[in-house]
Formats: structure tokens, sequence, C-alpha cells
């Protein structure tokens, strides 16, 4: 049996802890072996990454673009290697797989010209008369040790969002992977280790939640980046204390469809935002928000664009909906369907299990404390709404404690700015729907979502600390 080691100071090392053993939603009969990080391999991977930054942190900026751009030319070279272990590990659609590891590709050379264009500040000291004959100086500098805990559902392109700012900005990293997503991050380290990254900066720990809390506790530590569900980002946030915490959290994304809007349009784009992947994302269109003038002729255009949608295995380059990342997870989907019905709500389109496999369901009639509307899904099912006009809307997008990313399809410029200006989310897209993103613009959560900001430039800002440098010339 094969078994998975964490990755510290450029070599593998067995864990004590337990094996992990996870089943492929993809091919029966074939899984992965992991052999979980104590908390003493927890500990030594933090000291490897801290001496490795202190022995690296004046690298210059040349070196370290270098590097990142040098692990895109190698991961550009292996997407299909890639993709297959999301296919296989996690049961991502091998077409969506590729565009994920692409979407790597590209994210690393973003940071590697992001890394070449980053500038300080000079502060005028004399506009008080005690700082006259004085000048101040503003730069960014690295926090030293920083804990990236990375979940199963982009196993690659949440990695590398979280590894590259931090390498850009200087750090060291020690990435806690979900298990499923164990053999993508012990790839993509291995990628930059022939890049020529120095040993020591890119370590992973493989295992479960015991490794992320051991990471988290360690007082070596400087700063926590963290995606995953917001029960287990809390849980984190308390312990990490005093630390930098960065986290994108929990969603049940809101789309908004406004009687003015192109229904097909916005029925075909919120129908692959809500089933694409099985829902796996966290900004998955969830709740569905119509106005009523329109949601009579909206409703069967969203669910024939649902069975429009292919189910089927993930290595089949038509498919669009493939298994869940386990049989537990689809089995969690099925039962929220199930106690939303019996709070009331009715299907439009009944969702089927078989197995990891879950097909598109949608749900009508939710009311406000049934599992559909009121949680998260993170699977295929979708709730929609009827609102009396674009105010109602606007209160029932915001009637959640999630805030990550939102959408509304409107041809008003009126209506687009009202949503602009109260939809409590952290970004929002007109006439786009909630799962579409970009990496060049501030990425982050509103409310019970998450704090801190994802893409290039603001990632590398999060993960790096400003200096200021006061000068009194002699």
């Amino acid at each position: 049996m094969d078994i998975l080691h964490s990755f510290i100071d450029g070599q593998s090392l067995p864990g004590a802890g337990a094996t992990i053993t996870l089943e492929s939603p993809q091919h029966a009969g074939r899984g992965i072996h992991l052999a979980e990080a104590s908390d003493e391999l927890c500990a030594q991977a933090v000291a490897s990454a801290l001496a490795a930054f202190r022995r690296h942190a004046a690298a210059p900026v040349v070196e370290r673009a270098a590097v990142l751009n040098k692990a895109a030319d190698l991961l550009e070279t292996r997407v299909d290697a890639v993709a297959d272990l999301l296919v296989s590990d996690v049961g991502k659609p091998v077409r969506v797989a590729r565009v994920e590891v692409v979407r790597g590709v590209q994210f690393l050379r973003a940071c590697a010209v992001q890394l070449q264009t980053l500038t300080g500040e000079m502060l005028p000291l004399d506009a008080v008369a005690a700082g006259v004959g004085r000048h101040g100086l503003v730069r960014r500098v690295p926090y030293g040790v920083v804990a990236a805990i990375t979940p199963f559902n982009a196993p690659v392109n949440l990695l590398v969002q979280k590894v590259a700012p931090a390498l850009a900005a200087g750090n060291a990293v020690v990435v806690k992977p979900h298990p499923a997503g164990t053999r993508a991050a012990l790839a993509v380290a291995a990628l930059f280790v022939e890049a020529g990254l120095a040993p020591g900066l890119f370590n992973v720990v493989c295992g479960d939640r015991s490794p992320a809390q051991a990471l988290v506790r360690d007082a070596r530590v400087r700063v926590v980046t963290f995606t995953g569900g917001t029960a287990a980002g809390d849980a984190l946030a308390r312990t990490a204390g005093a630390k930098k915490f960065v986290a994108e959290l929990g969603s049940n994304a809101a789309n908004v469809v406004l009687a003015d809007a192109d229904l097909a349009d916005a029925a075909r784009r919120i129908a692959a935002a809500a089933f694409e992947a099985s829902g796996q994302q966290c900004v998955s269109a969830q709740r569905v928000i119509v106005e009523a003038a329109a949601y009579d002729a909206f409703l069967p255009l969203f669910v024939e664009a649902a069975r429009a949608l292919r189910v089927g295995s993930a290595d089949d380059e038509a498919t669009d909906v493939g298994p869940m990342v386990s049989r537990a997870a689809a089995d969690r989907v099925m039962d929220m369907a199930r106690r939303s019905v019996e709070r009331g709500s009715r299907y439009a389109l009944e969702p089927k299990q078989d197995g990891c496999r879950v097909s598109p369901g949608i749900l009508v009639d939710a009311p406000a404390d049934s599992p559909i509307w009121a949680d998260e899904a993170f699977g295929p099912l979708a709730v929609v709404q009827r609102a009396a006009d674009a105010q109602e809307a606007l209160q029932l997008a915001n009637d959640s404690p999630f805030g990550l990313q939102g959408a509304v399809f409107t041809r008003s410029l009126g209506n687009a700015f009202l949503f602009a200006d109260g939809f409590e989310v952290g970004s929002l897209w007109i006439n786009e729907a909630s799962r579409f993103r970009l990496d060049m613009y501030p990425f982050g959560g509103a409310k019970q979502s998450g704090f801190g900001r994802e893409g290039v430039r603001y990632a590398i800002d999060e993960l790096s600390q400003l200096r200021f440098i006061g000068i009194r010339p002699l």
C-alpha cells in the first residue's frame, strides 16, 4: 500500500499518526492513504520553515519572481497529469479540472508580475512642525511563517492562491491540505522544488483536523490563511489568538433576477453556477431570487437549463456534474433536500442520488427556516424564491448570515446601483452569476463569510506587513 507522507525541508518524512484512507469518488476500489502528521512533525515543519525564512529573507525580488515563473512553466507542462489527480481524488470533471490547473499557472505568473511592481511610499513628515527635517519611508516586509489550510474543492488553485502570494512576499509556508487534496498539494510542492525554491520554504503536512490545530497553535506561525467552512474557521480563529487570521468561509450565494433581465441568459448562467462541479464551490449559486413579474417565465427556463447539464463520470469530457467528494457528502446533500421538503419546500426538479453522484435539485417555496434557504448546501441544490420588487429582492438577498459573492441580473443602471450600494457581500457581479471569479480583484467575505482578501495584489498585501522607517539626517 502506497502511503503519502508529509513533505518537510525538501524531503518526504513519515508521519507518526494514524493512516487515513479515502476512497476515490470516481474510481471504485481505488483511493489514497496518508500518514497523519503528529504534533511533533508539525512542529518540525514549522521549525524548518522558520529556519528557511531566516536564511532566505533577503532573497531579491528577481529570484522570487524567477521561481514563480519557473513553477508556472513546469505546472503548464503537467496540466493533464495534475488534472487527473483532481478527477480521481475529489471527483472533479476532467474538463473543469484542467481549467483549474491552467488557472493556477496563470495565477503564478500574475504573482511574479505583481511582485516586480510592488512599491512603498514616502510620507511628508514635515506636514507637522515636529517632522521638519525628517523623512518617512513605508515598505512591506514578510511576516515569517505562514500556515495555509486548504480545502478539497479546488486543491490546486486554492493552494496556489495562498502559497504564491506568501512566497512572493518573502514568507515561508507550511500547507495543511484537505486529505482529499493531499496528492495535488504534494505535486505542487515538488514542482516548486524543481523550480529552484530553497528547501524549507514550502512544506506540506498531511492529515485532517489535528495537524491544522497544531499549526495554528504554534507561536512561531505568524499568519494563518484558511479556506473552509464557517464553523471550522471560527474554531481555528479562536485557537489562533493574536496571530493574523485570513479566512474565506461559508456562503449560500444569492443570485437575483429582476424582471428586466435577459431571463434565458440568466437561467443558463445561474444553472451552471449552481450545479457544475456538483455545486461544491463557496460561490456556487444557491439562493435564486426572482422578481414576481418574471418568476413564472424564469422558473421553467432554469429547470430546463439544469436538466441540460450532463451528469456523469468525472473522466468524461462532456460531464458537467460529476461525483461529489464522497458518499457522505452526497448523503448530506440529499438529507438537506429531504429536511427542506419536510419544512414546506417543494421540488421543481427533484435530485437523484447514485452513489457519490447527485443530480441537480431545485426547490421552491422554501420557508425562511428551511435548510436550503438558511444553511450552506455545498452541493447541487438551489432554491428559487419570489420577490415582489427589487427592494424586496435585496432584502431577501441579505437574509443570510453569509456574504461572500452575489449576483444580480438587470438591464437597469438604477437597480444595479441599488444592489451595489446595499448588497451585503464582499463582491458583486452584475449580469454574471455568483460563481464567476477573476484573480485580479479583491475576493473575500462580509458577515460570516470571512475576513481578509485574496486576489494577486491583495493577497500579497494580506501576507506582508507594513514597516515604517523614519530618518533624521545627520
